[in-house]
Order: structure tokens, then C-alpha cells, then sequence
């Protein structure tokens, strides 16, 4: 700004034009006020700078906890103490050295007008200092949509909305926003996981993982135990099926139905509970089974955990299993008491998740709950300290998708396990099929013609007409996952409960999830044998 020296008797002032009030001009580790507003005409003496926050500066949380601002000289000579304010609130002025420290309070969130003023040893002068700034600790909002992948060979577009004045970077290239916040992107053919971070004007800054790779490919799978790993026959009779290409996929228990973890797990709360056995070595079996050309499926049983549960229970963490009403343990009916854990205690959520980052770490492909649902029996029966508000059905959905999203760095699948009975009774065991394939890789229904009541989907003896009900129970959940890239991965009835199965029963029901458009299945019994004349050899791509 312009500046006129005006003579007077024995010296000379600094005569401005009137300017904003507010406005400042900047200087080396200060600012100066360049006007009051005061009158046509406002002489200016040279007060001190403040320095350590400036004006218009935003400030994130961190930033505003340890702002540390100072008037960056003394008091004038001859003139009146600096006096200052932050939101008209006087602030407190200490002496530090040559300069005065100004004492803040707390800074808390939204603008902030700090004012330092007092007089000059200059005649007719004074000085007055205004910096405005504001403190936001407020994470920007990011939204990434999952990427359609119709095409695994080419490159994957990613799309989503950033809020305000973020700025975004996919996989640490920034990309532009345009004025609604919306960006695109595009990231190679293979990219596994995409990491999409927005940064605001204060910092604040919101990350998130996308998973690149679309829909779950082909798996056909049977089940083995942990303590059947360690069995020579039994591992080399499904190591065979894989060699022979009938199988690419084995599902190997991470955690089973009596809470024991099959490999030597350092969970903490794994260790301390006693649940990690050691049964199989887990980097050993994962390794002999990719050299075999199949992928591993970890699967985790969940909710139904009698080791956390009597564990809980001893401790006096009654909140961490399904109770009744009168506070007691739920009796799940042929599974006993302390049987079922409490899906929405945040210390079972953590403990299951945190089996599953594990697993994912140690090299496992997939990720696959069982029992991530309520247990059977009337709602009325039972309770769930801390459910609050949400249905058992939302609460059982918003753990999976957490475990989703923490598993996304890993670049592993995640499965889930249901009832067949979920895709239209949802309720009757907390598994919400529509919201579930939201927030999964593959869904895994088991669909076992034994497990059927007569007269299901039209059918009069389900356990001898594999066909028609694997085939008619399929096709609900195939409608319930139209229109987003998750897989329905049916779980297979090969064992004999009732009716006697063999090669032709089992391929029935092969053939049924075919018809559906289903080539991936997973193969059940108890003991691992399987009937490998059932299996056709897979096509080589």
C-alpha cells in the first residue's frame, strides 16, 4: 500500500488510506495491521507482530492444541500495555525474554478473532493487531464406490466424492475434484486394493480402501478341520482331489465350534483363554497347499465360541455372551450353555476380526465366517448387552462390514456362512441376505437337502431330491445378489444323514447350483472323505 510522508513541526508521521478492518499485511515471522477503519485518516505507530498464528490460517486438532502465539516485541516505549482478546475474552500476557507470550485457552472448533491493541510513545498514536483464523478438527467426508470390474484384464476405473476443499490422492497420486467433489481415477489391471485419501485446508485427513479386484473368481472347495489337517490319510486324500484338478480350493479351520484356534495364534485374547492349540503349523500348510495349486479358506466360527464364553463368564464379562432375560447364559438348545458369544460386545467383535487380520497376515486367501449369526430360538428368550437401538440383523451386518474394511489392505476375500433359510426368513437368525451381499466378497448358504423340512420350496422329501431343492433354494439368493459382484458360494451336502449320498447325489446338487449360474461351491463332512466321483475336473483358463 501506497505511503505519504506529510512534514509537520519537528517531524514526520505515516499517513494511510483507511482500509479494512482486519486486513493485514504479512511479514517475516509477523503481521501488521495495515488499517483500523478509524475516521477518514488513522496514524499508525509500528506495534509488535504476532506471531505463531496467523490470519486466515486453519487449524486441525493437533495444531490447535499446541498453538503457542507471542507479540514478537515489547511495549513501545512511552506507551500503554498491550492488551489482548481472542473472541473478546481478555487473554492473559506473560513476559518470556524480549517478548510477551500470549496465554490461549483451549481452542475449540469453528472461528476465531484474536486482537491485540494499546498505545505508542508516538503523539497521537496508537497500534491495533487482528488476526482472524479458525480451528476445524473435523476429518473431511470421502465416499469410494466399489468399482464394476466386467473385464479383469483392464484397467479399473475408481469414482467417489470428497467434501469441501479436500484434496484427493489415489494410491498417493493426486487426482482433481471438481466443484461438487467428485473425482475420478484409474489405477492398473491387478491392483489389488486402492487406497483413496482426502486431505481438508486444516489437514484433517480421511483414508480409505477399495478392493480392485471384482468379483470373487471360481473356487471349488471341500472342508477339513485342524485336527484332521494333522491326519496323513485324510490331508493327502483332499491334497489329492487338488492335484488332480478337481478341487482348487481347501477351507482350513482357523477357529471351530469349541473355540479352539487350529494354529498358534498370538491373539492375545486367544492365548490368554487358552484357545490357541497349535494343532497344524499355519505358514507350513498354507505353503503345501499354494504348491499344490489351491487357494487356503480360512474359516473362523464366529458367535458360537464355548472357550471365549466360559472364559467371559469365569471373569465376570457377562456382557460378552447372549444372556437372558434374568441375566443368566442362553441355553442354545442342543449346543448347551455358554455356547453363543455376544456379536455386539465390542471385545468378541475385536477377537473375531482380530483371528481374521491374523490369518489374512499368515497368507490365508479367504476369510470365511460360520456363525456370525444369533443363536436359534424366540428373541423374547434372549438379550444382547449393548445392541442398543439396532436389530440383531444390523448389528451382525455392521460386523462384517467392519472386518471388510479392515481386512481390505490385506487384499483378501471375505465370506460369510448362512442358513439356508436366511434369504426369506432373515429374521429367525439374524442373517440379512440383501444386506449382507452389500458388504461381502461371496455368500455361503448352506443349502443341505438333509437340513430341509418337508415341504420346503414345494418340495415333499428334500433330503431325497437334492436337485430340485438346491436348485430352488439357490435361486433366492441369486436374486438377492443381482445387481452387485458378490458371489453366492454354496455350501454341499456330501455326507449321508438319512438318505444314503453318493457320487450321483452330490453332483445333483453340483449341477443344481449350475443352473443358477453358480460354478463355485464348497464341499461338507465332518470327517474330510470326499467322493471324488462327483468332481469334474476343472477347465484350465
Amino acid at each position: 500500500m501506497p505511503r505519504t510522508r506529510i512534514p509537520s513541526s519537528g517531524s514526520s508521521r505515516l499517513l494511510r488510506r483507511p482500509a479494512r478492518r482486519g486486513a493485514l499485511i504479512a511479514t517475516t515471522g509477523a503481521l501488521a495491521l495495515a488499517g483500523a477503519g478509524v475516521g477518514a485518516w488513522t496514524f499508525l505507530a509500528p506495534g509488535p507482530g504476532i506471531q505463531g498464528v496467523s490470519d486466515g490460517a486453519v487449524l486441525d486438532a493437533r495444531a490447535a492444541a499446541g498453538v503457542s502465539a507471542y507479540l514478537a516485541a515489547g511495549t513501545p516505549g512511552g506507551g500503554n500495555k498491550p492488551h489482548a482478546t481472542l473472541d473478546g475474552a481478555a487473554v492473559p500476557l506473560t513476559a518470556e525474554g524480549a517478548r510477551l507470550k500470549l496465554a490461549l485457552p483451549k481452542l475449540k472448533e469453528g472461528r476465531h478473532t484474536l486482537v491485540v491493541s494499546g498505545g505508542s510513545g508516538l503523539p497521537f498514536a496508537s497500534y491495533r493487531k487482528v488476526v482472524g483464523f479458525s480451528v476445524d478438527t473435523t476429518p473431511p467426508e470421502l465416499k469410494v464406490a466399489d468399482p464394476e470390474i466386467k473385464n479383469a484384464a483392464a484397467p479399473v476405473t475408481i469414482t467417489g466424492n470428497a467434501s469441501g476443499d479436500a484434496r484427493v490422492s489415489v494410491n498417493g497420486k493426486k487426482v482433481p475434484v471438481d466443484g461438487a467433489g467428485a473425482f475420478k481415477a484409474t489405477v492398473p489391471k491387478g491392483t489389488p486394493v486402492v487406497t483413496v485419501t482426502a486431505v481438508d485446508r486444516a489437514g484433517n485427513t480421511t483414508t480409505k480402501d477399495v478392493s480392485a479386484r471384482g468379483r470373487r473368481p471360481m473356487i471349488r472347495a471341500a472342508h477339513i478341520t485342524a485336527i484332521g489337517w494333522g491326519d496323513d490319510g485324510l490331508r493327502g486324500g483332499i491334497l489329492a482331489l487338488v492335484r488332480s484338478g478337481k478341487l482348487n480350493a481347501v477351507e482350513l479351520d482357523v477357529k471351530d465350534e469349541d473355540g479352539e484356534v487350529g494354529y498358534a495364534s498370538q491373539v492375545p485374547l486367544a492365548r490368554r483363554i487358552g484357545a490357541a492349540k497349535g494343532y497344524y503349523d499355519a505358514h507350513k500348510a498354507i505353503a503345501e497347499l499354494h504348491a499344490a495349486g489351491a487357494q487356503v479358506i480360512g474359516r473362523i466360527v464366529a458367535f458360537r465360541d464355548p472357550k471365549l464364553a466360559a472364559a467371559a463368564w469365569k471373569s465376570g464379562d457377562q456382557d460378552q455372551l447372549v444372556l437372558t432375560p434374568s441375566g443368566q447364559p442362553y441355553d442354545g438348545g442342543h449346543y448347551g450353555a455358554l455356547s453363543f458369544t455376544n456379536f455386539a460386545n465390542p471385545t468378541v467383535r475385536k477377537y473375531n476380526q482380530d483371528l481374521a487380520l491374523e490369518a489374512a497376515r499368515l497368507g490365508f486367501d479367504d476369510i470365511l465366517y460360520d456363525y456370525v449369526r444369533r443363536p436359534d430360538g424366540p428373541l423374547s428368550h434372549m438379550r444382547f448387552p449393548g445392541i442398543g437401538t439396532a436389530t440383531p440383523e444390523q448389528s451382525i451386518t455392521s460386523f462384517v462390514a467392519d472386518t471388510r474394511t479392515a481386512l481390505r489392505p490385506q487384499a483378501k476375500y471375505l465370506g460369510v456362512s448362512v442358513f439356508g433359510i436366511a434369504a426369506t426368513r432373515p429374521t429367525e437368525i439374524a442373517q440379512d441376505i440383501g444386506a449382507l451381499v452389500k458388504v461381502t466378497d461371496y455368500v455361503a448358504p448352506m443349502v443341505y437337502p438333509s437340513h430341509w423340512a418337508p415341504g420346503e420350496y414345494g418340495v415333499a422329501q428334500p433330503d431325497t431330491s437334492p436337485y430340485a431343492i438346491v436348485q430352488r433354494s439357490l435361486a433366492d439368493f441369486a436374486r438377492q445378489a443381482k445387481g452387485t459382484q458378490t458371489e453366492i458360494v454354496p455350501w454341499l451336502q456330501d455326507f449321508s444323514m438319512g438318505s444314503t449320498y453318493g457320487p450321483a447325489e452330490v453332483a445333483a446338487q453340483i449341477k443344481a447350483a449350475e443352473a443358477n449360474k453358480m460354478e463355485s461351491f464348497i464341499l461338507w463332512n465332518a470327517g474330510a472323505r470326499y467322493q471324488g466321483a462327483a468332481l469334474q475336473q476343472i477347465a484350465k483358463h
